[in-house]
């Protein structure tokens, strides 16, 4: 049975490592699609959109789009910096908590 794309970057994630796919010309392809060929990232990006999210019942959070280097986007968060502090064009690099791909000021 074949490994699904979900399953894939999944069992990178639990070997520390961000996957993503890329097409026929070398453009990265986000989120991964069957059929192409996987790499894997260096894990620095440059955050792209941010907000902070106010739970009614929490803490505040960041959520953000992430530019990684290789040329994709994805939705993650920011650690290490008050949610308030991210701000577009903040250089950071991959960190994990557990098995979810998050990232820390670079």
């Amino acid at each position: 049975m074949a490994v699904t794309p979900v399953e894939h970057f999944e069992e990178g994630c639990r070997a520390g490592e961000l996957r993503y796919t890329v097409d026929a010309a070398g453009a990265p392809v986000w989120p991964p699609q069957a059929g192409l060929e996987w790499r894997v990232s260096a894990g620095l990006g440059t955050v792209w959109a941010t907000t902070v999210v106010r739970p009614r019942d929490g803490e505040p959070r960041d959520l953000s789009f992430v530019a990684l280097d290789e040329g994709f986007r994805m939705l993650s968060r920011v650690d290490g910096v008050a949610p308030e502090d991210v701000a577009i064009g903040l250089r950071v690099r991959l960190a994990w908590d557990g098995e979810t791909p998050v990232f820390h000021p670079a």
